[in-house]
């Protein structure tokens, strides 16, 4: 490419000049190229190492001139054919102007100006952006690409200069990050190391320091661990790495396409060394941080955020922290964690959540549904505790009501003083008040505010009853579970014993599952949800629960509960940190995993009493996740010893289904409400009562120093680890549903899955506009997730097949795929491929020649592959074999029919419901495929055939004897097709014609057109089509081997009448007339079947276009497969074993493209 003129002193250093004239010189670096040795070794290192190669291409050109010391490029390129381009565009424009010019700085000023110039045309048609990547950044990009083999839409994000350890040797090179690989390229002293791993093959990802690897980065993948270590910055590093492993892992977990945010601002002016991407990931991670922390909406970006300090009016002080601003929200958040957190609304002023409940009528979330049932369904307005609870004050309580009397005035002080609202300062005093309890009537409100569904319930009126009015009266597989768990809901507590609530809780659901399809419905949340319309009204509770759902438990409720199985391997992970000698033995009992779904799902509330529960969901609406983790190692710790004692699984939850069913709150004003899980757990020794209150404060006293952060880097961390199981879960469960017949070993069938899994991935990562780009639901069954295009199947089978039919293998495979798209979506999915694979692996001859014969017909053979002569066949004629095909469908009808009248005249009584059950389940059976069920192939699909099998052993080690071989079999196959042909025709010949014909006389052998002998072996190579040539006249050997390929199938006797049936077989009579014959030439073969037959002369052949195509000609695949049974060298060839394993481990070496730039140029040095 052209570059703006830059000054060079030292021309000849490191660079080898191959053409030069009197104004411009072309060099070539040393170490590239032919020849070099140890120079050209030093100078490849020193290339790799220092990355002076980042600037600098192979080939440059310098302009000088005679008197001058001082050298300036002009162009460079990665190709000796990008560089001669431009050297002879300089040639031919500009040789001849500055050979004018006197004066060399005219020259130069003239030189220096053209270049601008052109380089400012090519930038015409390129429109500068803003943020495009910084000259050096995109240099590093192209070299990145040519060194592994990446397509344009490969992006680099970054990349950093380190060492990869390979065994206990440092590699220093380059390490590039891009969108979906992790590359490594180093080359030392001739030693090359060329690394490609995909994110989403990444199963572990951390940052160590040992004794052999002093502060490294560890990535493992399935089958290897890589470290990579002397980072200049290693903590930037590893952020960014964690970050493109997340975005990697995610799409396989919810198909989100990368970067689906709208771009976020860019600085005006973007660092040197940073790209575009890079920009945007931090961006991100900037993004998502903010909203975690105020608890925002998922559309709310961050603009940008400084360092200051916050008057506070409650004790007058200065508080330092970050503000930060966002469309529509200013935000504060202290230095000190509990100092002052603030939340300001750019919006107009609201109601505050308590004042908007008590309003009914225009705000109610049913106002607009049919049938006046708004304004009969009291929860519209308010929860259903205030329904159930509205008739007990709070005075005739006693001591119980006289503390919610104090909580209640303890949180009207702290909402004088600190505010009340969107706005309210969040101090260390409001997790205070928030420990000790929420009062049952403030609770609705602060739950609202705490977890941010306050924020978008009054950004989005009426979106609620909206939901509720398209979503009435939709069924779909959501609704059903929704209405079998209804009643499974809390059902011992009245509100949810009567329509009322059940009403209640299968309208909010239901919008949910209507608003979030890819959730829908997941149990347990019918469960939180039931609590959630305790305390507020239906749209309150709705709100709640996309905060839940969506923001503050992600990926919990999803179909298989990703986020639940993280936080428990959280949960495991801290269990070893903060309980090491009870860890072990959990793990060995199998304990964690079967209570920390239950626990994590429901907050407790399904395994803990009420209103204890409801204590915690308090402080979860406060802290998040957090606390639900202290709760769960507290309980632990509370009973160790007994765990410790247990000798099984079912002990332990003994242990703690007692120890949960007796945490009580002491404190609550509703009645008690019966936990049914009590019942299952008690026993003649309960033991002791804990007060909730109680197991809190031990919970933040050993175990608060949990922070946010740790836990979302520790989520990560667990993420990745939960994901590559449930894959791996997913293919196993595939390769199960292969059927056992299809011959491939499972670890040949798992090594398929990935490549067939990495081909459809690719697809996403590169975008594409083909079908399989679309991206994967991981709702679908699993055999279903992966499915991959005619393209890529192109791709696969080339690299796959043992059929290599060199240019001819791309038509062979788009053949294959038609073949096994039987649904025609234009995509197959795993079972398809293996089915096709298989095809051509496993089974004898008979099984691989059918998967070939069927290749050559139809859905395979597509119309545009057929010749014009065909086409012109079909509009005189009718196709004989279409023409057989109905007539044995209509004999197959009739004695069916027979069959049928036969039963019911043998049968007196009718059958019973046995004989309906044995024709349905003989109907569900499989029916497996015979030769006989194969059509037969006409003269057009014939010649196709044989020239795949050409094209097939052209690169075959017997490559002549096979060659031989087909050209014997496809001359022998085309005389008994016209054999066939002659005597098929005669007994329809007369109920065809209603008028006499002039040619029914008996005729000589019809001139036979040279082209179709002799096209087969054309098709191969001159010296096929010689051997082709010779076999016009055959010896009487030859008429043994006719008589042999086709008797076996000869059913019929010259002495036998000849009836419809008979005639089915085209061999049935001719292969009997030429063995009678015995010592009959070739060429009386045709007089001597006429004889026999009868008389009678098909159709002639249509000539169209210079061809000539036979349309009564036809092949049966007997025929074919008795033909080819006759020369040993073809039974050899299709019987010869093939290992998958080295050619799947061939595709993964093309695919990676392990050192795709440099093994010629490296192997030349070296040699």
């Amino acid at each position: 490419m052209w570059l703006g003129p830059e000054e060079v002193l030292v021309a000849n250093a490191l660079w080898v000049t191959e053409r030069a004239n009197p104004f411009f010189v072309l060099q070539r670096r040393r170490g590239h190229g032919k020849g070099g040795g140890l120079t050209g070794l030093l100078v490849g290192t020193l290339d790799v190492v220092l990355d002076s190669s980042a600037r600098v291409a192979p080939y440059r050109i310098l302009h000088q001139t005679q008197d001058s010391q001082v050298y300036w490029t002009v162009a460079c390129g990665s190709s000796r054919k990008e560089i001669t381009k431009h050297w002879e565009w300089l040639e031919n424009n500009l040789l001849q102007t500055l050979s004018i010019f006197d004066n060399e700085e005219d020259i130069t000023t003239f030189v220096k100006g053209k270049i601008h110039g052109i380089i400012a045309e090519e930038n015409k048609n390129v429109q500068p952006q803003g943020d495009e990547d910084p000259g050096k950044f995109k240099e590093a990009e192209l070299k990145m690409r040519k060194q592994f083999g990446m397509p344009d839409g490969e992006k680099l994000v970054n990349y950093y200069s380190c060492s990869y350890w390979k065994g206990r040797v440092p590699r220093q090179g380059w390490l590039y990050l891009t969108v979906n690989h992790l590359c490594f390229y180093s080359f030392l002293l001739g030693k090359e190391v060329s690394l490609v791993v995909q994110w989403v093959d990444v199963t572990r990802l951390e940052k160590n320091a040992t004794l052999l690897f002093p502060e490294s980065i560890r990535v493992d993948t399935r089958d290897q661990e890589l470290f990579f270590s002397m980072f200049l910055n290693i903590g930037e590093t590893f952020k960014l790495m964690e970050q493109l492993a997340n975005l990697a892992v995610r799409q396989l977990l919810d198909s989100e396409g990368f970067l689906e945010e709208r771009a976020p601002p860019r600085p005006p002016r973007p660092h040197r060394n940073i790209s575009a991407l890079k920009r945007d990931l931090d961006a991100r991670a900037k993004n998502e941080c903010y909203r975690a922390t105020f608890r925002l909406p998922r559309d709310e970006r961050l603009d940008g955020h400084t360092s200051c300090t916050l008057w506070t009016p409650f004790n007058k002080l200065h508080i330092p922290g970050q503000m930060f601003i966002s469309s529509n929200y200013i935000c504060f958040a202290s230095k000190e964690e509990d100092a002052c957190h603030l939340i300001i609304p750019l919006r107009e002023p609201s109601p505050a959540p308590q004042e908007l409940s008590e309003q009914p009528g225009p705000t109610s979330p049913l106002g607009g549904l049919p049938g006046g049932r708004a304004q009969e369904a009291p929860t519209a307005s308010q929860g259903l505790l205030r329904l159930f609870q509205r008739n007990t004050p709070v005075e005739d309580l006693g001591a119980k009501g006289a503390k919610e009397k104090m909580k209640e005035e303890s949180w009207n002080i702290h909402f004088f003083e600190f505010g009340r609202g969107m706005c309210m300062y969040r101090t260390a005093r409001t997790r205070e008040l928030v420990l000790k309890g929420i009062p049952e009537s403030l609770r609705g409100e602060l739950w609202l505010l705490f977890s941010g569904a306050w924020n978008e319930m009054v950004t989005h009126p009426g979106y609620y009853a909206e939901l509720v009015e398209k979503s009435m009266g939709k069924y779909s597989l959501a609704t059903e579970e929704i209405e079998r768990d209804l009643h499974r809901s809390m059902p011992e507590h009245p509100a949810f014993q009567n329509e009322l609530g059940i009403a209640a809780l299968r309208r909010v659901l239901t919008a949910y599952a209507f608003r979030n399809p890819t959730i829908g419905y997941c149990q347990a949340m019918n469960i939180v949800t039931s609590v959630l319309l305790l305390y507020g009204s239906e749209e309150e509770a709705f709100w709640l629960l996309v905060a839940l759902c969506e923001r503050m438990l992600p990926d919990y409720y999803n179909t298989r509960v990703v986020g639940a199985l993280v936080d428990q391997g959280i949960f495991e992970e801290l269990t070893r940190d903060f309980l090491p000698q009870l860890s072990k033995k959990m793990q060995d009992l199998g304990v964690i995993s079967s209570i920390s779904l239950s626990w994590f799902l429901t907050l407790f509330l399904s395994v803990m009493p009420f209103e204890s529960a409801v204590v915690i969901v308090d402080c979860f609406f406060y802290e998040g996740i957090k606390v639900i983790l202290q709760v769960a190692l507290a309980i632990l710790d509370a009973n160790m010893e007994q765990l410790l004692g247990c000798g099984d699984e079912g002990e332990a939850m003994t242990v703690l289904g007692r120890y949960l069913d007796n945490v009580v709150n002491k404190q609550s004003v509703s009645p008690p409400i019966p936990h049914l899980h009590a019942l299952l757990t008690s026993g003649d020794d309960p033991p002791e009562e804990v007060d909730i209150f109680d197991l809190l404060k031990v919970s933040y006293e050993k175990f608060s120093s949990l922070r946010a952060e740790d836990i979302e880097q520790m989520r990560f961390k667990q993420r990745l680890k939960v994901i590559q199981s449930l894959e791996d879960t997913a293919k196993r469960s595939v390769v199960r549903a292969i059927p056992g017949d299809i011959g491939f070993s499972i670890e040949e069938l798992e090594d398929l899955y990935m490549v067939f899994k990495a081909k459809h991935l690719a697809s996403q990562y590169w975008g594409s506009s083909r079908p399989a780009a679309v991206r994967r639901d991981p709702s679908l069954p699993y055999l279903e997730q992966y499915r991959i295009d005619a393209h890529q199947f192109r791709e696969l089978f080339a690299s796959l097949t043992p059929w290599a039919c060199g240019a001819h293998t791309p038509v062979l495979a788009g053949r294959m795929f038609r073949l096994l798209d039987e649904n025609k979506d234009s995509l197959i999915n795993f079972k398809e491929f293996v089915t096709g694979m298989s095809g051509m692996y496993h089974g004898d001859l008979t099984e691989k020649l059918k998967v070939l014969y069927k290749l050559h017909l139809p859905p395979a053979l597509s119309p545009e592959e057929a010749e014009s002569a065909l086409e012109a066949a079909h509009y005189f004629t009718e196709d004989s074999s279409s023409e057989e095909v109905l007539q044995q469908e209509e004999r197959e009808e009739a004695g069916n029919d027979i069959q049928d009248k036969r039963r019911e005249e043998k049968g007196t009584s009718p059958p019973d419901y046995r004989h309906y059950l044995r024709m349905w389940a003989k109907e569900k059976e499989v029916q497996k495929e015979t030769i006989k069920d194969l059509p037969k192939m006409n003269q057009e699909q014939f010649i196709e055939l044989c020239k795949t099998l050409y094209n097939m052993f052209s690169e075959d080690p017997m490559e002549q004897d096979l060659y031989h071989a087909i050209a014997t079999v496809a001359s022998l196959l085309l005389r008994i097709g016209e054999v066939g042909k002659r005597f098929s025709a005669w007994p329809g010949r007369k109920s065809r014609d209603s008028a006499p014909d002039e040619d029914e006389s008996p005729v000589p052998d019809p001139p036979q057109d040279p082209a179709w002998e002799l096209q087969p072996p054309a098709a191969g190579d001159p010296q096929a089509k010689a051997g082709g040539d010779t076999h016009l006249g055959k010896t009487p050997q030859e008429s043994q081997v006719v008589g042999e390929g086709g008797g076996g199938e000869g059913r019929g006797s010259p002495s036998q009448p000849l009836s419809d049936d008979e005639t089915k077989d085209d061999m049935s009579i001719s292969s009997y007339s030429v063995v009678s014959a015995g010592s009959l030439q070739c060429e009386d073969l045709a007089d001597d079947t006429v004889l026999v037959g009868g008389e009678a002369r098909s159709p002639v052949a249509t000539t169209h276009g210079g061809g000539t195509v036979d349309t009564d000609w036809c092949i049966s695949f007997e025929q074919i497969l008795a033909s080819i049974l006759t020369e040993s060298v073809l039974v050899n060839f299709f019987e010869k074993r093939v290992d998958i394993g080295l050619k799947i481990k061939d595709h993964r070496k093309v695919e990676r493209q392990f050192s795709t730039s440099s093994d010629h140029e490296q192997s030349v040095v070296l040699g």
